[in-house]
């Protein structure tokens, strides 16, 4: 089947539009900035320092919850409803359609993530805060947020449920996430390799301003691993 490239601006608006035209989609901003306001403020008061380690700190954990939330219903809600398999009868390939989906989600994860320049603003009335690693911090927030919403984006392909691919994914980036401090259990050999594979100690450099090749090359091949294995469910399901 012949494929258009016209198709892809097309689905990615179309992916942009219903994203911000979902209750849940704002829903899931608000529930976001509340916690993490809720964490960052009343520390940020009792250490009276200038800085956003504490935030950058929580919003791992924050996204493994909340970005399989808003992508639990990108490609299982249209697969169950039918809407998908029609869409995959026209001359679109898997990876424009999972593309769209993905990007949508991370525009609207760097859209939710604006409203936090108020935690910026807060931290520079006491003091000079050092933008290396604010900058550093959200940067590595897109990296992570891409990851997990890769991740989120394949548990949607697996399944019709939206709420099984909400648990999926949360599964996966949660362990990603907190894995790490379980590997005093294992043995010795492991620790190290566990370590690497979860998402912790890479985002963590890159949030104190660190911008080693090897995590930003950890976070893309987390991403495209995930993305690859999508776009491999939906060619599959096409052919079946």
């Amino acid at each position: 089947m012949k494929k258009t490239s016209a198709v892809w601006p097309v689905l990615l608006a179309r992916e942009l539009k219903a994203l911000y035209q979902s209750p849940v989609a704002w829903i899931v901003t608000v529930l976001f900035l509340v916690f993490s306001g809720f964490l960052f403020f009343p520390t940020f008061f009792l250490i009276n320092r200038a800085e956003l380690r504490n935030f950058f700190q929580l919003l791992p954990v924050l996204f493994s919850f909340f970005i399989p939330a808003l992508t639990m219903r990108v490609l299982s809600e249209e697969s169950r409803s039918g809407s998908l398999e029609t869409l995959l009868t026209l001359p679109v390939s898997g990876a424009d359609v999972v593309a769209s989906k993905f990007l949508s989600v991370l525009v609207f994860i760097a859209g939710m993530l604006l409203p936090t320049a108020v935690y910026v603003v807060s931290v520079s009335l006491i003091g000079n805060p050092d933008p290396g690693p604010i900058a550093g911090g959200y940067i590595g927030a897109l990296f992570l947020s891409a990851a997990y919403a890769a991740i989120g984006v394949y548990a949607s392909s697996l399944t019709k449920n939206q709420i099984v691919a909400f648990f999926i994914a949360f599964s996966v980036c949660i362990v990603l996430t907190l894995g790490h401090q379980f590997a005093i259990f294992l043995p010795a050999a492991l620790v190290g390799p566990v370590e690497f594979l979860g998402t912790a100690s890479h985002f963590e450099a890159v949030s104190r301003g660190i911008l080693d090749s090897r995590d930003l090359l950890y976070f893309a091949s987390v991403t495209a691993i995930f993305l690859a294995l999508s776009v491999r469910n939906l060619e599959d399901r096409r052919t079946a």
